[in-house]
């Protein structure tokens, strides 16, 4: 059986790191009916461009449409579904059931995946999508392994499960805290993470005495979940028989998406070569050099417990700077779009597609060939060196 890895894009920009660093396809979204509204994503037109590289690549591009719906959507959803499919998308990934049925009564050659939002948390539901004509579902994370592995072997559909990424406090997504505090519903894409937030007690007959949820001296973290990390248990969903490994992070960085695609394609080839992981501790290293709140199992060995939760902060931590993302090498010059400032002659690490990392002294040009005391980000230097580095290769500091 051969295994997917699918990463996350956001951008044109993610879309090109994921590729390099190893995916078998992306999912990406236009401009509207998404649930990742801010994370940039793509016009019509930047769409097209976007399957055509990934095609060309040998890669697939699954376009999520999975907002809950209103009336008014379908007045424009038939043209954009038609839209997609014309442009040669691989797969359609929806979550309202209205939204499916259109695409069906359109009769759209194209497969159809149930998102995770439409909270697949049983093997009767999945029989449901196959009967209505779904070719996968990609199951609510809310589930063990055992009964994930129940589900795989009562249908014939492809799996896909989430293994790594933001984990969210309601059920697969479907929150209302967003909406009801500040007027952005998450069900469509607008989440503002109140789950995240610092919360005061108010008592009824005390309007204005506000009173801290006391956990320790920073505060209360009840809804704070740490990152699911499936990276140890990759093997054993391989042979429950899932067939698709999700990466979570539309609005992560081109670093995040590059180091946690290339982690977890490293892994599925050993296990596929050796039957296991090679070296656990550099791939988990890895994984904590880019932006995460601690990991977690989550549900995947039975229910979480206390130790799913992140007490520390509510933000995020790295270990790393994300200083350039490398477009183009020729020879002994490497071109590179700044992402953070770096000082002329300072070391820097490197780290390829392959995974292999570089400390490297930063000499630095800009695109006339002059030489640079410090760069600038968002635009384009060249970095003169003799080691080896790759297209698509990101330059950061550890800190």
């Amino acid at each position: 059986m051969s295994y997917e890895l699918l990463s996350p894009a956001g951008n044109f920009e993610k879309l090109v790191s994921a590729v390099n660093f190893g995916c078998d396809a992306v999912y990406l979204s236009g401009q509207d009916f998404s649930l990742r509204a801010k994370s940039g994503n793509f016009k019509n037109d930047d769409l097209k461009k976007a399957l055509d590289f990934l095609h060309k690549n040998g890669k697939k591009g699954y376009l999520t449409v999975n907002i809950y719906a209103r009336n008014y959507d379908f007045e424009n959803l038939p043209k954009y579904l038609e839209y997609i499919q014309n442009i040669g998308a691989d797969a359609l990934i929806v979550s309202d059931p209205g939204v499916f049925k259109l695409g069906k009564d359109l009769h759209l050659d194209l497969p159809i995946h149930i998102s995770t939002q439409a909270n697949t948390t049983n093997y009767m539901s999945v029989k449901f999508w196959e009967d209505m004509g779904a070719s996968r579902v990609i199951l609510a994370r809310e589930l063990s392994k055992d009964e994930i592995a129940q589900i795989c072997q009562n249908t014939s559909l492809e799996i896909e499960v989430f293994v790594h990424g933001a984990m969210c406090i309601s059920h697969s997504g479907r929150c209302v805290l967003s909406n009801y505090m500040t007027g952005r519903d998450a069900n469509r894409g607008e989440c503002t993470h109140p789950c995240r937030w610092n919360y005061y007690l108010v008592e009824e007959t005390r309007p204005g005495e506000y009173f801290q949820i006391f956990e320790d001296e920073r505060g209360s973290y009840i809804y704070n979940s740490k990152d699911l990390c499936l990276l140890d248990h990759l093997d054993e969903l391989m042979n429950i028989g899932v067939k698709s490994f999700k990466i979570e992070g539309r609005m992560k960085s081109s670093m995040y998406v590059s180091v946690v695609t290339g982690v977890y394609r490293k892994a599925i080839d050993e296990i596929m070569q050796f039957g296991k992981l090679q070296d656990r501790q550099r791939l988990f290293e890895l994984l904590s050099s880019v932006s995460n709140r601690h990991f977690t199992t989550a549900f995947f060995n039975g229910n979480p417990d206390e130790s799913s939760m992140n007490y520390a902060t509510s933000s995020y931590v790295r270990n790393t700077d994300y200083l350039g993302l490398v477009e183009e090498v020729k020879g002994s010059e490497v071109t590179f779009m700044c992402k953070g400032k770096i000082l002329g002659g300072e070391e820097i690490c490197v780290l390829n597609t392959d995974l292999n990392e570089d400390n490297i002294k930063a000499e630095i040009y800009d695109i006339e060939g002059r030489a640079v005391d410090f760069t600038k980000p968002n635009s384009r230097y060249v970095l003169k060196t003799d080691r080896k580095i790759y297209e698509g290769a990101i330059l950061r500091r550890y800190i």
